[in-house]
């Protein structure tokens, strides 16, 4: 909770930008990736490498904070804790902001429900509330839940509104990975952003990203694990993917790597990690964009679809910084839809 709301409320004095120089890591920088990998569940795709080095960025380009944004429709503060003495998980919904759209007259009230996944087990339902613009719901669920448990399990966070005829109709979703949280060691707090499963997305592919920011080292750690279901551009039959992580600052490119190249795969294991020197005090101002690309013989890339995370990102981009710096120093994995170029 500390972690999470200091960075929130904190407004530091604006910084000189990051240099290009400062993110070239050095060997004795990359710590110990077979670790990581453990902790990752990563064995399977063989041991971690280190990703190529990063690009020269002699010229800083702009790249407009507009990219990645999913369909959200508004925000809930939850809490967690475990108690494993009574193999209990305690979950708190503590308030909720925009949970429906304003102009969608539907619905006269809300509600939220909690399931526990993968069985979707009804474990928590909110009271009914008339207002969806500024909820305080302060409702704590407990639920039996062994420890083990919370290596496989997750939550899903759903909004419903209720329309005059009184059907029930979901409006808004949010997941999370208990075994993300580390719960077995510390209290876990944050605001989820809830994505609106009503509306289409035009996605091309799905991406599994692992983030963990390291205080003491001043490191931010991205690990592109694996891409699923790509569909490539320009109506190609096959393509040879990979990818590429761009450092934002404000928006404009600050640092690039990319992994290897894999060969007519459109789902790809890249199993690569990639490290920036960032200082703590300019988080808030940084994002990531993940681009996947597909590697042309002239050496030109056409660009498959990208993802945006980061505090400009909304969605699962912001939900996954968000769960970051809640979680520092452990690895945090979500799966992303990536959206065309």
């Amino acid at each position: 909770m500390g972690s999470q709301r200091g960075l929130e409320k904190t407004s530091p004095v604006r910084q000189a930008s990051l240099r290009a120089a400062d993110t070239f890591e050095s060997i004795n920088e990359l710590g110990s990736l077979e670790l990581m990998s453990k902790d990752l569940g990563l064995a399977p795709y063989g041991p971690l490498k280190k990703s190529i080095s990063a690009d020269s960025l002699s010229s800083i380009s702009s790249i407009g904070n507009n990219f990645g944004q999913d369909v959200t429709v508004g925000q809930v503060e939850v809490s967690m804790e475990y108690d494993g003495k009574a193999a209990t998980l305690h979950v708190t919904l503590l308030q909720g902001k925009d949970l429906l759209e304003k102009e969608d007259t539907r619905f006269e009230s809300c509600f939220m429900r909690i399931s526990l996944l993968p069985a979707e087990q009804i474990v928590g339902i909110s009271r009914i509330q008339r207002s969806a613009y500024a909820v305080a719901f302060d409702e704590r669920f407990s639920i039996p839940l062994d420890p083990a448990a919370l290596e496989e399990n997750s939550l899903r966070f759903s909004v419903f509104g209720i329309d005059e005829d009184e059907r029930n109709v979901s409006t808004g979703v949010a997941e999370l990975k208990l075994s993300d949280l580390d719960l077995a060691l510390r209290p876990f707090n944050a605001w989820l952003y809830l994505q609106d499963m009503n509306k289409a997305v035009d996605t091309v592919g799905e991406i599994l990203l692992s983030l963990s920011y390291l205080p003491t080292a001043e490191r931010l750690t991205v690990v592109v694990v694996k891409a699923k279901n790509l569909v490539w551009s320009n109506g190609k039959v096959t393509a040879d993917p990979f990818v590429k992580v761009y450092l934002l600052q404000d928006g404009r490119k600050i640092s690039k790597k990319k992994t290897a190249v894999k060969r007519d795969d459109n789902n790809p294991v890249f199993n690569e990690a990639m490290i920036f020197s960032v200082p703590a005090i300019v988080l808030q101002d940084l994002s990531l964009r993940v681009t996947v690309a597909e590697s042309g013989e002239d050496g030109r890339a056409d660009n498959t679809g990208h993802v945006l995370i980061g505090p400009a990102a909304s969605g699962m981009g912001i939900t996954h910084w968000n769960q970051m710096l809640a979680t520092l120093r452990k690895p945090v994995s979500m799966w992303h839809p990536l959206r065309r170029n």
